[in-house]
């Protein structure tokens, strides 16, 4: 049977180009897909009336699996991109033959969480995002250690969220706010699992994670030092390391 793909799914506000400083030792080993989801990066808003919801963007994941003629992937996602992975598993359990969860949460925002995601798509809408949304989001999503000692990593994720189309933070934020909790979900998978946070990500913190991994049996759980949130772009190697380690152990043979 052939090796199984990767498909990784950025987080919010940015695009597929978060996943840039893990591509060259992930696509050495494995068949590795990083689309862009709906309204980000190169991907269009479709036009539709239905309340934002992760299940429409879970439906496109299925859709660029039927166009590709797989009848399965590990779905990897950090922070929005793990909530989207659930929702496929939620969605379409058979499609998905391993999950790597990375600086994300099974359970469903609290009110004021959400809240605020209805402020910042407001905004967004009226004002556009260029500017105001990465300094906001600037201190929580990456580690002390990475602003202050890493610039160019700092610049480049600033650049990343002032890239993006108002119209797609918007929709994103409002279905991120209105997703269920997904432990059940993660509970009734029966495939390999790893799950890595960064020691200092404070928006998924590493009892997050540790809820995560204990629901899905079997699961692993990586933590990263010195990384906060976007360990992707925080820290590349350990991130590609405890990948291609715990897929050598799980699904090498698959």
């Amino acid at each position: 049977m052939a090796e199984l793909p990767l498909i990784l799914l950025h987080a919010f506000p940015v695009d597929a180009r978060m996943w840039d400083p893990v591509r060259a030792p992930l696509a050495a080993r494995l068949r590795l897909i990083t689309p862009d989801q709906r309204g980000l990066g190169r991907t269009p808003l479709p036009e539709t009336e239905r309340a934002p919801s992760l299940d429409d963007a879970a439906r496109d994941v299925v859709a660029l699996l039927d166009k590709l003629g797989l009848e399965r992937a590990v779905l990897g996602g950090c922070s929005m991109g793990g909530y989207l992975a659930m929702a496929v598993l939620r969605l379409a359990p058979e499609r998905v033959g391993g999950l790597v969860l990375i600086d994300t949460k099974a359970s469903a925002d609290a009110p004021e969480a959400a809240e605020n995601r209805a402020r910042v798509a407001e905004r967004a809408e009226a004002e556009g995002v260029a500017g105001w949304l990465a300094e906001s989001m600037l201190p929580n999503v990456l580690a002390e250690r990475t602003r202050t000692e890493r610039p160019e990593t700092v610049q480049a994720l600033r650049e990343l969220m002032d890239a993006q189309p108002p119209s797609g933070v918007a929709w994103a934020a409002r279905a991120m706010a209105a997703r269920p909790d997904s432990l059940d979900v993660l509970a009734a998978a029966r495939v390999p699992a790893l799950v890595v946070v960064g020691e200092d990500d404070t928006l998924t913190p590493p009892e997050a994670a540790r809820a995560m991994a204990d629901a899905v049996p079997g699961a692993e759980l990586v933590t990263l030092p010195g990384a906060g949130h976007l360990t992707p772009l925080e820290a590349p190697e350990g991130l590609a390391r405890a990948i291609l380690t715990w897929w050598d152990r799980h699904l090498a043979q698959e």
